[in-house]
């Protein structure tokens, strides 16, 4: 079981990180899936219905660098087997001192069967319980 689904990492100077980031995934067997002017994404997409989908996000902050004063935060995205699963995940986490960033649901503009939940953890982390199967 892959337990991680994507990360995501800001930097306050994409430019700056865009060839580190190229080299150490390359390194890694990672392929470059997209490179636009305000992020860089590494590993493998899924297309709906599929489950291999593994990446890395890495996205340009404006002005300081990120930390949870400024604002900026970061985000992790777990695997669920099922879309209980991420219902569970959202409901145990707001009964364990989460607060609610998206409740569990189709998020169409990712792709049709994309079903996830968001949360901020006791310390404003953004995570997420995503599953890409049917329902």
């Amino acid at each position: 079981m892959q337990l991680l689904d994507h990360v995501s990492i800001t930097v306050s100077r994409l430019d700056a990180a865009r060839p580190f980031y190229d080299a150490v995934m390359r390194a890694l067997g990672a392929d470059k899936v997209y490179d636009r002017p305000d992020a860089l994404g590494y590993g493998e997409r899924c297309r709906p219905g599929s489950d291999a989908h593994t990446y890395l996000s890495v996205f340009a902050t404006i002005g300081a660098p990120p930390d949870a004063a400024s604002g900026a935060r970061r985000h992790w995205c777990f695997k669920a087997p099922s879309r209980a699963a991420v219902d569970a995940f959202h409901a145990a986490g707001l009964a364990h001192g989460g607060r609610d960033e998206g409740a569990p649901g189709l998020r169409p503009d990712y792709h049709p069967q994309y079903y996830a939940a968001f949360l901020l953890d006791p310390e404003g982390n953004r995570v997420e319980a995503v599953c890409h199967g049917p329902g």
